[in-house]
């Protein structure tokens, strides 16, 4: 264990190091005292009052480098404890409230082609941080100490509807999130920004409180300020932009620094015997800068000493990117400013509808939908990583199980882009999986839905009312699911329900190794979370953790981001809030589920000794093993009781084995004649070695059924949660 523990330490070292310019927070805490000040925001909001009476207190939240310090449930691996963060999401809003502070939030809503390459180096990272926890999980059969957090998958982006759930002002960015938080806390004169970022250092504009700092009870932080530190270091303002870039960041690389960090160092000897390496780079570099004449052409002797290659614009860049709407730099050409530099131009969106290129663009902004704006404007998205199981060869990565779904979606989105050959625009996907190095994106072609009338454009999904068309946007998000002929069946249920039998449905016919145990665990689950609250939920207690069951904790979740995303994308079939996961899905509560189902517990025990539960239980799950069976999959019986798999036989005697089980699951009724068929054809995409298929991935070709139609229970009968 001591060396778990060491491991979890580099790795938290690591993370705190990740936000904005490398050591610079370490060294303003340990040698700028006079840059950190603890002040009391509530006071701080008091003053604002005061000097600004027209204007409340207003603090821009970094989003995204806020979210691990408001994850706080002692559970984080086994899916997300979503009730208990939707209950500290109110709670940190009650206390600025109290304040009279006003939060506005900004999320990440692009990554925009010059951060790309480090996007992807810390996605790669992250991987070996995953599979350590995966090593630790199979080792112990416990969650990791908080040393070796990892988010729970999907995060970030049910943060926004959380927060918009809750009444709060939710941002998504047009470009990088940092540039739009600083420049609307300088244009809305905000009396602070809250992050965790030492980029907020170098922009000139509000003032930057640490969410590392904060105590919520007390409404207290340290407040960094950037005067303090030019005093310290000898430089003005206008010179942090250049600092920042020198030092390295996110588009200057480290890499091609050193050569020029020993020059500055050896004409700058170290002050102090007690300063680091880095601390001495960062005193030396503040040096240099401070002895050569502030002027255009200083920049440009710099980009000759040093190795840029080709790319000859890479300071010039780096510096531009730091400079908010209205500033200008003494380092750039005379007469360039920001309202030059990043003036808005004509996007050239691949979506040829001018009108709903902008409704998508203004829902993105205000955080309403999830990649479609991204689709439409550049036909280019992304997903981080997900806590999944490398090793694990029966359950492949959540973005090849998915694809499929995204590829019918991006048919829809991109039907009126389509060239005179009838082609689709192709759409780069950057997702994190294993085997994929993530050098080039994928590129994935959209694939048609087959569903009668043809593929509904944007403006009958996205402008037109009635019924009717309500009903086309529902079936055609069944359809993305292949699940277009049970309209009908999935009406008869409530929608957080309805959601989830879509999802276990479509997971079941992708993952061959999905078993019936599997499966009463999802159903039993979903029922007995209904009445729970966040504080039962948080007292639940685990023996013991198993691996299998947070991989697919994960891939449900990824489910969910995946039906929000057709749902954005269809015109709102269904309410959003219907699709979060505080409603439908519970880390812990899915591990006993799963634990209890593979152990063989009876089902009075696996619902909790609540037979009310017991017709919901068996209406739910015939209803999807009659839906799979349609399609030609049996569920079959595959327990893994304490990390073994088994098969059952007569008389209850097990024996472990390799191959599938084939004790199967047979509805209590049977089915009508007519029903549905499987559509669509095997999903393709060009520019990865990864298939979708291996790995436990069915292939959709093998599972064309007769059409037969699933008979649902009366309606009284319907789960609820």
């Amino acid at each position: 264990m001591r060396a778990w523990r060491q491991i979890a330490q580099r790795i938290r070292l690591k993370k705190r190091s990740t936000m904005g310019i490398k050591g610079l927070q370490w060294f303003v805490a340990n040698t700028c005292p006079d840059a950190c000040t603890m002040v009391n925001l509530k006071e701080m909001a008091e003053k604002h009052h005061i000097s600004h009476p027209d204007s409340p207190p207003v603090i821009v939240v970094d989003a995204m480098g806020c979210i691990r310090h408001w994850y706080t449930p002692e559970s984080w691996v086994c899916g997300g404890q979503w009730q208990e963060y939707l209950a500290n999401l109110q709670d940190f809003i009650k206390a600025f409230m109290a304040a009279d502070i006003k939060l506005v939030f900004c999320f990440d809503g692009v990554v925009e082609q010059k951060k790309r390459d480090e996007w992807v180096k810390r996605r790669l990272k992250n991987n070996k941080e995953i599979a350590r926890i995966f090593q630790f999980l199979k080792s112990y059969r416990q969650q990791p100490g908080r040393g070796m957090f990892f988010i729970p998958s999907g995060l970030a982006t049910f943060t926004r509807f959380a927060l918009k759930s809750l009444g709060q002002e939710t941002i998504c960015s047009l470009q990088e999130a940092d540039y739009e938080v600083a420049s609307y806390g300088l244009q809305n004169n905000c009396m602070g920004i809250l992050g965790q970022d030492t980029d907020y250092l170098i922009y000139n504009t509000s003032p930057y409180f640490s969410i590392d700092k904060l105590c919520l009870d007390r409404m207290v932080t340290v407040m960094y300020s950037r005067e303090n530190l030019c005093h310290a270091l000898g430089l003005n303002i206008t010179d942090l932009p250049l600092f920042a870039c020198l030092l390295g960041n996110d588009i200057v690389p480290e890499d091609i620094l050193e050569g020029f960090w020993q020059k500055c160092v050896a004409s700058c000897p170290p002050k102090s015997q007690s300063y680091d390496k880095r601390a001495n780079t960062i005193l030396a570099v503040a040096s240099y800068i401070s002895r050569v004449p502030c002027s255009y052409g200083s920049l440009k002797d710099l980009e000759e000493m040093l190795p840029l290659a080709s790319d000859k614009k890479l300071l010039y860049r780096g510096v531009e990117s730091y400079i908010l709407p209205g500033q200008q730099s003494p380092w750039l050409p005379p007469g360039v400013s920001n309202s030059q530099i990043h003036l808005v131009k004509q996007e050239t969106a691949i979506c040829p509808d001018q009108e709903i290129f902008q409704l998508a663009k203004e829902q993105h902004v205000r955080a309403e939908n999830y990649m479609v704006y991204n689709v439409l404007s550049k036909g280019e998205v992304e997903c981080s990583n997900t806590l999944e199981d490398e090793l694990d060869t029966e359950l492949p990565g959540q973005a090849l199980i998915y694809r499929p779904v995204r590829q019918h979606i991006y048919s829809v989105l991109l039907e009126s882009g389509k060239d005179t050959c009838g082609a689709y625009p192709i759409v780069k996907e950057w997702f994190v999986y294993f085997g994929n190095p993530m050098e080039q994106p994928d590129l994935v072609q959209p694939m048609q839905l087959d569903i009668p009338g043809g593929t509904p454009s944007l403006r009958t999904l996205w402008l037109t009312k009635g019924p009717e068309v309500q009903t086309l946007r529902y079936s055609t998000f069944l359809a993305c699911f292949h699940l277009q002929d049970m309209v009908e069946e999935f009406q008869l249920l409530d929608p957080s329900v309805a959601a989830v039998c879509c999802l276990l449905i479509y997971l079941t016919l992708q993952v061959d190794s999905l078993s019936l145990e599997d499966l009463n665990a999802f159903v039993a689950h979903t029922l007995c979370l209904q009445g729970k609250s966040a504080a039962q939920l948080a007292g639940l207690q685990l023996a013991q953790v198993d691996s299998r069951a947070v991989q697919l904790g994960s891939l449900f979740i990824r489910g969910l981001t995946t039906l929000i995303m057709a749902n954005s994308s269809l015109g709102f079939p269904m309410n959003m809030n219907d699709l979060m996961p505080w409603k439908v899905f519970d880390g812990k509560l899915f591990q006993e589920k799963y634990q209890q189902s593979h152990r063989g517990c009876s089902l009075e025990e696996l619902l909790e000794g609540n037979g009310s539960l017991h017709m919901q239980f068996q209406n739910l799950k015939s209803f999807i093993c009659e839906a799979c069976m349609v399609k030609k999959r049996t569920i079959q019986s595959r327990r893994r009781g304490n990390g073994f798999i088994t098969e059952m036989q007569e008389g209850g005697r097990e024996r472990s084995f390799q191959q599938a089980y084939t004790t199967s699951f047979v509805p209590p009724y049977h089915s009508q004649n007519r029903g549905f068929q499987w559509r669509g054809s095997q999903p393709y995409f060009y520019g990865s070695e990864a298939q979708p298929s291996g790995r436990g991935h069915r292939d959709q070709r093998r599972h064309q059924g007769q059409r037969r139609r699933f008979q649902l229970a009366p309606r009284s009968l319907k789960p609820t949660l």
